[in-house]
């Protein structure tokens, strides 16, 4: 059994100690630090198994430059970026929460590279020791190393459930997601629409799956399309070379500019996208907008029209779905368009709409980032950094929440195939991840006893884990 100790939460902050307390509501209980071995997170050693078999961090150390001195080396780049993606993915977003958590046993396991019982006497990295990795990854030598960890956790988490079996088919959801920062971060700019200083990056999700597989880090006053005609098809070609499946784009509005659209093409890119509507457009479609003759049905109707349109700024026509919907007590017929490169044979214009709709789906996940795992973009200017500096630790911020993100995910799929219900991650992260445990350690062993909590969900999670196998 481990000796008791002194806790670390104790002294306070400000040099008192806690007294035992008794709730009003039964006077038998008493409450106070023991300094027992005990956690609330047990749930990391799950996600530590699953990016595990993902292979990302090992394949991350392989491919990192790391500029520090070897002979004054206390953390690996290994056991940072794992504390880094399980704390977020558990939901401690901060640099900080790796101090609040220095001692907590569960913790000190699940992110180091040692075996055994060393991990519990080892210290685990200081907030400055985890500020200086995000500058480390933030270098133009690592930065795209970060990118394909991404990627190669994406992958992983395609594969793993199907015995290795990797799509055929793809489609590719871009979109913005505005991020609040809190201060003047290099490269941040008060936006008017959202009423806030913010970055604007890019994300890109699997739309079959909801995997994030791709995340681009732009100013805060940056257009709509800005970089997308460069970054979109990189992403498409290494998607390609890394699962072998045919992707589609889909895009909103914002992203319909010739640029990004000849970029598409120029590589043989199947797209679709939603166009603003415009005067130009308007007149296309005026004799398409006439109610047919008759009282109309209780149900609304919709129709759709094949047509081609040629931009001023086009060099040449492309295919427009107009797509014509008949509401409830409107005198007049709604019209919004489509712009694609799918071909009229295979894609019909129902097809395509249906195609299109599916991005709410998209749009979905893409929030389920921002409101489970609370990003936020906070490395500021220190001493000699520039915008480009700061941005670059804020991109390597970006992209780690998204890695905890896939991480959580995988799990998220696994418990879907073995209770057959829908998850949150939220709901994951609050009913089966965060359940208390004791530890104990006799001779070399190390027990870990759950709470009670764990009765429900564990046993079903721990008999499919090995379902989640190494990616090949």
């Amino acid at each position: 059994m481990f000796l008791t100790e002194l806790d670390s939460r104790g002294p306070l902050a400000m040099g008192e100690s806690l007294s035992p307390w008794t709730p009003s509501c039964n006077g038998s209980i008493r409450v106070e630090l023991s300094g027992h071995r005990t956690t609330s997170d047990s749930g990391a050693l799950l996600l530590r198994e699953a990016l595990d078999n993902s292979g990302m961090i090992d394949a991350l150390d392989d491919h990192l430059v790391d500029h520090r001195d070897p002979d004054r080396v206390r953390h690996s780049l290994a056991s940072q970026l794992r504390t880094l993606v399980l704390q977020r993915s558990m939901g401690w977003i901060d640099l900080s929460d790796t101090d609040t958590l220095r001692r907590d046993p569960l913790w000190q396991l699940a992110c180091s590279d040692a075996r055994g019982t060393t991990p519990l006497a080892q210290d685990r990295p200081s907030q400055a020791t985890l500020s200086r990795l995000l500058t480390c990854l933030g270098r133009d030598d690592n930065i795209d190393t970060v990118h394909e960890g991404l990627l190669r956790l994406a992958v992983w988490r395609l594969t793993s459930l199907d015995g290795g079996e990797r799509p055929e088919h793809l489609t590719l959801d871009i979109d913005g997601l505005p991020i609040d920062v809190h201060g003047h971060q290099g490269g941040s700019a008060f936006h008017g629409l959202y009423g806030a200083r913010i970055y604007s990056p890019l994300v890109a999700s699997l739309a079959e799956t909801g995997d994030m597989v791709g995340g681009l880090l732009r100013e805060g006053n940056a257009g709509p399309a800005e970089n997308a005609d460069t970054w979109i098809p990189h992403l498409v070609r290494r998607l390609n070379e890394s699962t072998g499946a045919k992707v589609k784009v889909r895009i909103d509005a914002g992203f319909t500019d010739n640029d990004t659209l000849e970029a598409l093409e120029d590589r043989d890119i199947e797209y679709l996208g939603r166009l603003r509507s415009h005067t130009g457009l308007q007149t296309l479609a005026a004799p398409h907008l006439k109610r047919p003759r008759g009282r109309p049905p209780e149900q609304p109707r919709e129709w759709c029209h094949d047509l081609a349109y040629q931009a001023g700024t086009w060099p040449a026509p492309r295919r427009v779905v107009l797509v014509v919907q008949e509401r409830p007590d409107d005198l007049l017929l709604h019209a919004f368009f489509l712009v694609t490169n799918l071909g009229k044979f295979d894609w019909p214009p129902e097809k395509v709409l249906a195609l299109y709709r599916k991005r709410g789906s998209a749009e979905a996940h893409m929030g389920e980032v921002k409101s489970s795992l609370d990003m936020h973009l906070s490395s500021t200017d220190r001493g000699v950094s520039t915008v480009q500096d700061v941005m670059a630790r804020n991109e390597v911020n970006l992209l780690l929440t998204l890695c905890a993100y896939q991480v959580l995910h995988g799990l998220r799929c696994l418990l879907e195939r073995q209770t057959r219900q829908g998850w949150s991650l939220k709901r994951m992260r609050e009913q089966v991840l965060k359940v208390a445990a004791t530890l104990t350690v006799h001779a070399r062993r190390i027990t870990v006893h759950l709470g009670d909590a764990a009765d429900k969900w564990w046993p079903s999670l721990l008999k499919g884990l090995p379902r989640l196998t190494a990616l090949t």
